[in-house]
Parts: C-alpha cells; structure tokens; sequence
C-alpha cells in the first residue's frame, strides 16, 4: 500500500505544480504583463489547465483511489495520509464529471474577460465587458448542469470554494444575520456621525507602503518567503510553501491601503503557517475560503482597526503623515476609521455593512445562474439594490457592478465566504481572548507573537485537512454561528456610537 500512495503522492505533487505555475502567470497578469498579452496569456493559462485536469482525473488516479480504500480505514483518520486520501477522493469525484474541454475553454475565456474587465472598469464601459461576463455566466451554468441533480443550482458553485455547504445553510445563517445588522444600522443613523473629515486628504502612497510594511513586518509576514506588489485588485497568491505574495492598492485617501494591506497578509499569515510536509498536495492549502476569510478579517479588523493597535503604532503613522495627522487626537482617528455609513465600493465598507454587500451579491449570482436575471440588465438590478440595502445609488458602473475581479474571473460561489469569514474569525477571536487573557495588552504593545502563535497551532497547521465546518468545530465547539460577531459589532459600535 504505501507503494501505491507514494505513487499518489508523485501525481498529486504534479497537479500541484501544474497549477502553481498557473498561479505565477495570473500573478504576472495582474500586476506587470503588459496589455497586449491577454490573448497568449489565455492560451496559455487553458494549455495549463487542460494538462492539470487531465493529469489529476486520470484512470490511474482512480484506480489508486480505490485500492487504498482499506488502507484508509486502517489508519488515524485525522493523519497526514488519511485526510489526503478523502480530500483527493472528494476532489476527484467532482472534477472527473467537469470534461477537460470545459476546464480548458473556461480558462481561456476568463483569462481574456479578466483582461477586458481591467480596461473596461475605469472607464465604466459595461458594454464592452457585457458579451464576455455572458460567456462567463453561461459556463457557469454549464458548470452546475454537471452536477444534476442538485438542491439548488448554486450548490455546486459553493462547494468549490466552501466544501460541504449548502445554498440553503447560507441563507439560513443569513436571516438570522440580516436583521440584527439592519437594526444596529438604524440606532447608529440616528447618533451624530462620527467626524472622518481629516481622513479626505492627500496621503503619499510612499508613506502609506512604508508603513504597511512596517505594519505587517510586526504580524509575523515573512519576506523571506513573500513580496508585496501593487494590483488593480488586491490579492494573495501562493507559489510553493517558499513563495507566498501579496498586492495591495493605493487610494489618495483614506489610508485604505493600510488595512487592504492588512487583509492580505492575514491570508499570507495562513498560507506561510500552513506545515511544509503538506506542501505539493491538496492539502497545502486553507480549510476553505471562509477558513481564509476569516484571517484576513481578522488581522484586518480586529486587530487593524482595533483601539489597542493603534495605541501602539500611531505615533508611526502621524510621523510619516506629520502634515495630515499630526494634529488628529488619537480617539478621533480611531473613530474616524471606524465610521459607519453606506459606501459603493465592498472592500472599503465599514464592518456594519460589509455583509450587506455580500448577501446582496449573492441575490445577483443566483439569479443570474437561474436566468431570470439577464446580464444586460446587470447594471440597473445592482443599482436597485443598492438603494434597497445601502440607500445609495453608484454614480457609474465603475464604482456599481464591475467593481469586483470575481465575476471577470469566473468566481461564481466566492462572495458568501466573505461574510462567512468575518463571522468565523469572532469565533476564533472568543477563544482566542479567552486562551489570551492579555491579548489586548500585548496588541498595545505591539506584540502579536502570541497570536499568530495561537492560529498557527489551532487554525494553520490542519491546512486543508478537513472540512471547514468540521474544523470550525473542531476549534470553536461549534459549527458557522453568528451570534459572536452580532454581539462583537453590538459591542464596538455601541462605545463608539454611544448606543
């Protein structure tokens, strides 16, 4: 038997590097690949894609598969080897009923999309990216029909990026979300706002990366391993267990590059935690991406845009901003940060209201999976709920339905996660706190040793090793709850707002 997982073994660590290298070409295309290179770049990205997909759904993989089925139960279900035997037998099960021609056309087609989207989106021309997100949508559904029969034609464009979840248990968290956050949306428009204004001046995009990097050096990123480049669209990528990267984006601003930068060096942070004799597997990745999500929030929020942090490092920050923030009180920068309002763009939203913009692109992906939401029709569908969730209507489409790189880029299923992550990190967050009964005081201190310490042992080092839910309670003691995070916003919000 261990002749035949070794063997397993061989081909896994093929598709791994097969998809690595994908990775390391979508990368340069996001950041240096110069405009004329979409078409190659597609073909090549499908050769890739092909060759992964034929490799990983071989007969011979299937074969292995089942002879190691008595083997799998003989060993600790929670070992190394018997976690890669389940996962790559679920992955195998799903990718053998998508035909390689479909892997390959579809990453043809977003390869290009993506690239349109890039020159289409600062110049709010939805029409010209129109007939390739249609492409996008269509292979979507396409994807789904393999799948058949489903609960619902969502499902199978959930699990590829939250295994084991429903349609239904998203919406079911959902609705018990919703409301508490409509309501605590109500009692903060009905306090003065909190003044931000030192916020709308001009500051050097140097000073900004300086300081993110600074920043992040502090959380445990490990630049021997990483690098930071800027993207029209923020984003990690992982090459290899050596080759973890991040982008961020500068705005004038805001200072919001500080904590996108935050937000991708807490999916760094996972990445590089995730064990080395994991790596070139399937297992060499995060548990999912709520599981990924809910770092990224983390460092982001709860520590980023937390009072305890900002007692330590804002000294820092009006030194290299002595002009814009050196006559700024410390509180009323951090309230600053911290204002609640309705905002066009997701990744600059106030925690109070970022799920709002997530379950509201969740309504737009469904229906258009369903087809009773046309693509054309994009544009005014997003505009109408807006106003029905945010009260504010987009300008353009810039800043309205073609903000996002998901949909470009074919990631049907991906924005749930988003709100499922800040939802896991504060259940992380109260065990954490209560394991860390100083933890305020040592972020205060500029001190997160003991943090990143705490996820690497609880959170990091299972990698992809099981299911999320799975192991949400196997850390929390519960499965994906809301509560947590409703009494987290309850909390913050309330001092800040005086509720």
């Amino acid at each position: 038997m261990e002749k035949k997982l070794e063997q397993l073994k061989k081909i896994l660590a093929e598709v791994y590097d097969l998809d690595r290298i994908s990775s390391v070409l979508s990368w340069d295309q996001q950041t240096y690949m110069p405009p004329g290179g979409s078409e190659d770049r597609g073909n090549q990205l499908s050769l890739l894609a092909r060759l992964s997909h034929e490799r990983f759904t071989s007969n011979e993989v299937g074969e292995l598969l089942e002879s190691l089925k008595e083997y799998e139960k003989q060993i600790d279900p929670e070992s190394n080897d018997a976690c890669l035997i389940h996962q790559t037998r679920h992955d195998y099960l799903k990718d053998t009923r998508v035909p390689t021609e479909w892997v390959s056309e579809f990453s043809r087609i977003t390869a290009i999309s993506q690239d349109v989207w890039t020159e289409a989106r600062p110049k709010s021309d939805f029409a010209s990216f129109q007939p390739h997100l249609e492409k996008v949508v269509a292979m979507r559904r396409q994807y789904s029909d393999f799948f058949k029969p489903y609960d619902h034609i969502y499902d199978p464009q959930l699990d590829d990026y939250e295994p084991g979840m429903k349609t239904a248990d998203v919406k079911a968290i959902f609705d018990v979300l919703r409301p508490q956050q409509v309501a605590l949306l109500k009692q903060i428009s009905d306090k003065s706002q909190v003044d931000d204004s030192f916020l709308q001046v001009t500051f050097a995009e140097k000073g900004q990366w300086d300081f993110g990097v600074e920043m992040i050096t502090a959380f445990g990123y490990d630049w021997k391993r990483g690098r930071q480049d800027k993207a029209a669209h923020p984003f990690t990528t992982t090459f290899g267990y050596g080759d973890v990267r991040i982008t961020t984006r500068f705005e004038p601003t805001e200072l919001n590059s500080l904590f996108s930068t935050a937000h991708e060096c807490g999916h760094a942070l996972y990445d590089q935690g995730v064990p080395k004799d994991l790596s070139r597997s399937p297992l060499h990745d995060g548990a999912s991406h709520a599981l990924h999500e809910s770092q990224s929030r983390m460092w982001e929020n709860l520590v980023a845009r937390s009072f305890p942090f900002w007692n330590h490092f804002y000294d820092s920050l009006q030194k290299a901003f002595p002009k814009e923030l050196g006559g700024v009180p410390l509180e009323k920068f951090y309230k600053g940060i911290n204002k609640v309002g309705p905002s066009l763009i997701r990744t600059e939203a106030d925690e109070a209201t970022y799920n709002l913009h997530i379950m509201m692109r969740l309504e737009l992906e469904i229906s258009m999976l369903e087809s009773k939401l046309a693509v054309n029709d994009l544009p005014e569908a997003w505009n109408k709920r807006m106003q029905e969730y945010l009260g504010i209507i987009p300008p353009d489409t810039k800043d309205g339905c073609m903000q996002d790189i998901h949909w470009s880029s074919g990631y049907f299923g991906y924005f749930p996660t988003y709100a499922l992550g800040n939802l896991v990190s504060l259940q992380l967050w109260e065990c954490i706190q209560r394991d860390i009964p100083d933890l305020e005081k040592q972020i205060a201190d500029g001190k997160f040793s003991g943090l990143l310490a705490w996820l690497r042992e609880n959170v990091h080092k299972y990698g992809h090793k099981f299911e999320p839910q799975v192991l949400i309670q196997k850390i929390t003691g519960s499965k994906i709850d809301p509560n947590p995070y409703i009494r987290y916003l309850k909390q913050k919000f309330g001092e800040i707002y005086n509720l």
